[in-house]
């Protein structure tokens, strides 16, 4: 099995990191706050002090949460949590036709006042230390812009999506300019009505900060899945001559259950077949409607397939605030499927879900992390994409790795997901000849994964350079 990261503490060139401190600031929301607490996971066996900087309730979120890595443990790893006024912490609306959470707007306009304290921080901190890098999710820039004034400090933007949405963004944005050939982007599905024009605003508004002031950019991915586009991205053409950096996946590449107690979804994967479960889960920002949940219930039904499903509201901007909205499945229908099929109403630990032998693929949204989580662990995708990124992660996942199968065309995404649709979908991916040459892919995708951040692979050896970087005398 490849090497997790955790299994080297060895310090690039053979200086001392002392002088060298990181401050993490993600944007507070639990796909943003997961991804730096996971890439501080990988850049604190090189002995960097870390700051990890979010508000007091999302601290507890992103803690509560995490998987795979006791910060307890970990050795220089500071957080900082400072409060940000208070926020409409507004319920998700599973009737809003865009499916974007507009119910975590108020959310983004709070976050911009961690300014004051994160500007004293880092003021802080340089007057001790050799250099403050700075990694900050693109979303939440206005927060760091102070680095621009600190002389012994340096930023690195994260930008929290997949290389091939983001690229696929800049190429549309640049005019489709024919220095880059690529069959994919030639079908590029419709981002009309995936995120609404005020979300666009404050996107547009906080990249074109982070590009005045990093250094480079960070991206959560591997040149093993996404090489192509990376290498697009990096051209002068598109990046502006600034240094694209592929570090991810963050997430961990192998799972382990010690000095736990093990969730009830992994006992009952342990009774199962290998690879004949379908796991559904739709991350932290989808709520459907109910009646999409009455069909999404019948058509696993009809599947006749084991599933584990993860029935779960969207995040609110507070997780602690409200409570959550409890929705009806079809009468008797938990009896029905009891042999078949497991209901979770609660936070699953999704990786050792994934990582399981009995586990045969994964509906999902297509979120990047849940997209990167799937690859890692060598399961395919049933995707059914709802908003932001989705849609071309999905085809990514899709068309291009060839590791999945859609749920639903996106183009007649307002309309309602049949069971029949869904009970297609998951008999194709678990159960059938073409589902077995998608599984096959995705093992090897999931090998592919691994082995790039095991050393000698093409992510160890881009973080042995970026701490080489960030810590050059």
């Amino acid at each position: 099995m490849a090497a997790s990261y955790n299994d080297h503490n060895h310090l690039a060139s053979g200086e001392s990191k002392s002088q060298i401190v990181v401050v993490m600031v993600p944007f507070p929301a639990q796909s943003h706050l997961n991804q730096l607490l996971h890439l501080s996971r990988l850049i604190s066996p090189y002995n960097i002090p870390i700051h990890y900087v979010s508000t007091p309730s999302h601290v507890r979120q992103a803690k509560s949460r995490l998987q795979n890595w006791n910060i307890n443990s970990a050795t220089n790893f500071h957080i900082h949590e400072y409060p940000i006024p208070s926020f409409e912490a507004l319920p998700p609306n599973p009737n809003d036709p865009t499916k974007f959470p507009t119910h975590l707007l108020p959310l983004f306009h709070a976050s911009r006042h961690l300014c004051e304290p994160v500007t004293a921080l880092l003021h802080s901190l340089a007057a001790t230390a050799h250099r403050v890098v700075v990694i900050h999710d693109v979303l939440i820039s206005s927060v760091v812009q102070e680095v621009k004034n600190i002389p012994n400090a340096e930023a690195y933007a994260l930008q929290s999506v997949s290389v091939f949405n983001h690229f696929a963004t800049i190429w549309e944005m640049m005019g489709k300019p024919s220095s880059v050939e690529d069959e994919a982007l030639n079908h590029l599905p419709s981002q009309e009505g995936c995120v609404p024009m005020e979300f666009i605003e404050i996107l547009m508004s906080q990249s074109h900060l982070a590009n005045q002031f990093a250094t480079g950019f960070i991206h959560n991915t591997s040149k093993a899945i996404e090489g192509k586009y990376v290498d697009f991205l990096d051209k002068e053409e598109f990046s502006g001559n600034i240094k694209q950096w592929a570090l991810g996946p963050f997430n961990p590449v192998s799972v382990s259950n010690e000095e736990k107690i093990r969730h009830k979804c992994l006992n009952f994967l342990d009774k199962q077949s290998p690879r004949s479960v379908m796991y559904v889960s739709f991350g932290t920002t989808i709520s459907f409607t109910d009646e999409q949940i009455h069909e999404l219930a019948l058509g696993l039904e009809k599947s006749e397939q084991h599933f584990i499903w993860v029935l779960r509201e969207a995040d609110r901007g507070d997780i602690y605030a409200g409570t959550e909205r409890k929705t009806e499945l079809p009468n008797g229908y938990e009896d029905r499927i009891k042999e078949k099929g497991m209901m979770v109403r609660d936070w699953v630990p999704q990786l050792e879900i994934l990582a399981h032998p009995s586990t045969g693929g994964f509906m999902s949204h297509c979120g990047w992390n849940s997209c990167l989580d799937s690859l890692t662990m060598g399961v395919p995708v049933a995707a059914w994409p709802m908003h932001s990124d989705q849609p071309r992660n999905a085809m990514l996942v899709v068309d291009v790795l060839k590791i999945g199968t859609f749920v639903n065309d996106w183009e007649k995404r307002s309309e309602l997901v049949s069971s029949a649709m869904i009970a297609k979908a998951v008999k194709k991916l678990v159960a059938s000849k073409e589902g077995a040459e998608i599984r096959k892919r995705a093992v090897e995708m999931g090998a592919a994964v691994r082995q790039s951040v095991a050393d000698g692979g093409v992510t160890r050896m881009e973080l042995d350079s970026f701490i080489a970087q960030i810590s050059r005398i």
